[in-house]
C-alpha cells in the first residue's frame, strides 16, 4: 500500500496553519523525520500536555463539545496551549458545532485546525489560517472516490470518545486513498497492531490513556506514542 514519503510538511497538516509560518525559516523539528502522525485527544491538565509534548506528539486536541468529560472553555484551553511549542498542532475538537459555538470558541482560543463531523464542518466559515480536520463515521455510507491523498481525515466509530473502535478493516480500505487518522478504541496495548494492520496516516487517542474519564495519565500518554511509532518504524 502505498503511503506518503513526507507526512509532515506543509500539505501535510489539517491544513495550512499559523504553526507552520511561525516556524518559517528554522528547520523542521528532528521528529519531522518519523512518519506516523500522532495527536493525543481532549487533554484537561497541564501534566498530559507536558507528557504529550516530551513524547513527540504531532497534535493536542482540546475539547468544546459540552457533554463530554473533557470539555474545556475556551479560556481554559488557552491555558493549556500556553506551552505547547509551535510545531505541535493545536486542534479544537468539536461534534456538530453551529456557527456561533464555533465562533464562540474562536473568542477565546485560536486552534491551528477544526475538528469537527465532515458534513458540518463542509457548511462552518473558518478563518484562512484555521485548518480543517473533517470526521467519517464507520456507520456512515460514504464515496471512497471524494477523498483524497492530499487531505487528512480522522475515522472512526459512530460515537466519539467511548473507546469504540471502527472496523479496522474498512480503515484500512480507506488508508489506501486518503490521509486517515485512525481513532476509536485505541490504547497503548492495541496500537502498534493497529498501525501494521491499518498503516494509517495518523493516530488518534483519547480514552485509551485515562486513569479517569477526561484525566489522561501521562505514563500511558508516552507508552501510547512510544507504541505507535515503533510499530510504524518496523
Amino acid at each position: 500500500m502505498g503511503r506518503p514519503a513526507d507526512r509532515h510538511g506543509p500539505d501535510a497538516r489539517c491544513g495550512p496553519t499559523r504553526a507552520d509560518r511561525r516556524h518559517a525559516g528554522r528547520g523542521p523539528p528532528e521528529k519531522a523525520a518519523v512518519s506516523l502522525f500522532v495527536k493525543i485527544c481532549g487533554v484537561t491538565r497541564h501534566d498530559a500536555v507536558e507528557a504529550a509534548v516530551e513524547a513527540g506528539a504531532d497534535a493536542i486536541g482540546f475539547n468544546f463539545h459540552p457533554p463530554s468529560p473533557r470539555f474545556l472553555s475556551p479560556q481554559r484551553a488557552t491555558a493549556l496551549a500556553g506551552p505547547v511549542p509551535g510545531h505541535v498542532q493545536r486542534v479544537a475538537v468539536m461534534l456538530r458545532p453551529q456557527q456561533a459555538e464555533w465562533d464562540e470558541v474562536l473568542e477565546g482560543f485560536r486552534p491551528d485546525s477544526l475538528q469537527a463531523d465532515a458534513d458540518c464542518l463542509a457548511e462552518l466559515r473558518l478563518p484562512e489560517d484555521v485548518g480543517r480536520l473533517p470526521v467519517y463515521r464507520d456507520h456512515e455510507r460514504f464515496d471512497t472516490g471524494n477523498f483524497s491523498i492530499e487531505i487528512p481525515c480522522l475515522f472512526e466509530s459512530a460515537v466519539s470518545g467511548k473507546g469504540r473502535p471502527p472496523s479496522w478493516e474498512r480503515a484500512a480500505l480507506l488508508a489506501r486513498r486518503a490521509r486517515v487518522m485512525l481513532a476509536g478504541g485505541l490504547d497503548p496495548e492495541n496500537v502498534g497492531e493497529a498501525v501494521r494492520r491499518v498503516r494509517p496516516w495518523g493516530v488518534d487517542v483519547s480514552s485509551g490513556v485515562e486513569s479517569s474519564a477526561g484525566v489522561k495519565d501521562p505514563r500511558q500518554v508516552r507508552a501510547f506514542i512510544r507504541a505507535a511509532r515503533e510499530a510504524d518504524l518496523a
